[in-house]
């Protein structure tokens, strides 16, 4: 099958490096997947035989404006045709992220399923905050949903579009996001000098509010425990301009952005999430994986999914960093046994590029 996944860029997101997964798994079964990417951003690599092309030129930024996204639209349809008539019809096209999917969901491809990764709820919560303009531009890009095939990667997320009414999809099922459990234990083997030689915690996270670092920090300064924490984000300078607040900044150890972040997963403690809201949360899947406990909110959506059996009492309620704070001193000075994991062999990469596959059948 000749598979089209669209996306934003291959910026160094969640969804991206989920897509970069899927589409290794399709090459192994014999598949041929081509990466729709709208704009050139990229801190992934991708394989030699896995084709990227690029929707828009730079010039092209604003592609989703108001006033322009009829001609953007216009524009991708001819790219796509264009890449059809070099490569052949894709069987099956699986969009992803709003700005794609707004206009994907208006280009009449077909089989077309839109992914949704994250919390509509809780994302058109934070664009309301941040003022009109913001939630209009989000709502607008919620609503292209309508009438679509949603794939949603927690049975948290679908459960919120059912209960909310909001959105009306044509139809919507869950499939979680895949994992190389041979490729995450390989790399996690890979040395790095840069790696701290004593304990530390760990937190997975591009440094946006979503991920609530306040709260982090916050922890950090309960803790009885002094470990350094490797913070593994983008933006060093807020990342330390918000520690200082809490007087934590000389715990910080932030390497900048790491392409293989196993190795730095699998000698830490313990990995910590304290967002507000996730979709599927691949970190800690992830960490789990590498043998290192996580301790994570409560969040919607996700978490609780991946944390069952003995790993319920390291979930916590969020945006309580006294109740964080507590949890990670208990899983630095017990560990939980990681020998019995549900969630892993739910989410063999296998399993779930076949249950993509089925979606073209």
């Amino acid at each position: 099958m000749r598979i089209a996944i669209a996306i934003d860029s291959l910026a160094g997101g969640g969804a991206e490096k989920v897509m970069i997964t899927l589409a290794k798994q399709f090459i192994r079964l014999g598949h041929e997947p081509h990466f729709l990417v709208m704009e050139d951003n990229r801190y992934y690599e991708t394989p030699e035989d896995l084709p990227v092309h690029q929707c828009f030129a730079p010039k092209d930024k604003d592609f989703d404006h108001f006033g322009r996204l009829n001609a953007s639209v216009h524009k991708l349809i001819t790219k796509i045709a264009e890449i059809e008539s070099q490569v052949g019809k894709f069987d099956l096209f699986l969009s992803n992220l709003d700005k794609t999917n707004l206009m994907m969901t208006k280009t009449g491809v077909s089989p077309l399923y839109v992914i949704v990764h994250s919390s509509v709820e809780e994302e058109l919560s934070r664009q309301f905050k941040l003022g009109p303009f913001a939630y209009l531009k989000k709502l607008r890009a919620k609503k292209a949903l309508n009438g679509q095939h949603l794939i949603t990667v927690s049975n948290g997320i679908a459960k919120e579009i059912k209960d909310r009414g909001r959105l009306h999809p044509a139809s919507m099922q869950t499939i979680y996001n895949p994992f190389e459990f041979n490729e995450i234990t390989s790399q996690s083997q890979q040395d790095n000098p840069q790696i701290p030689q004593g304990d530390y915690l760990i937190h997975v996270g591009r440094f946006a509010k979503q991920k609530r670092h306040d709260v982090l920090f916050q922890a950090l300064k309960l803790t009885q425990n002094q470990l350094p924490v490797v913070l593994l984000c983008h933006n060093h300078k807020k990342a330390i301009k918000a520690a200082k607040k809490f007087g934590i900044e000389k715990r910080l150890i932030i390497p900048g952005f790491q392409s293989n972040p196993f190795p730095w997963i699998k000698q830490a403690k313990a990995l910590v999430l304290s967002s507000d809201f996730e979709g599927l949360p691949t970190v800690l899947i992830e960490s789990l994986a590498c043998g290192t406990p996580v301790v994570s909110t409560d969040c919607p959506h996700g978490p609780s999914e991946i944390l069952t059996g003995n790993l319920v009492p390291y979930l916590v309620p969020r945006r309580d960093p006294a109740a964080l704070a507590n949890m990670i001193d208990e899983v630095v000075s017990l560990p939980p046994s990681l020998e019995q994991v549900d969630i892993l062999a739910k989410v063999d990469a296998t399993i779930i590029a076949e249950q993509y596959l089925a979606l073209a059948k």
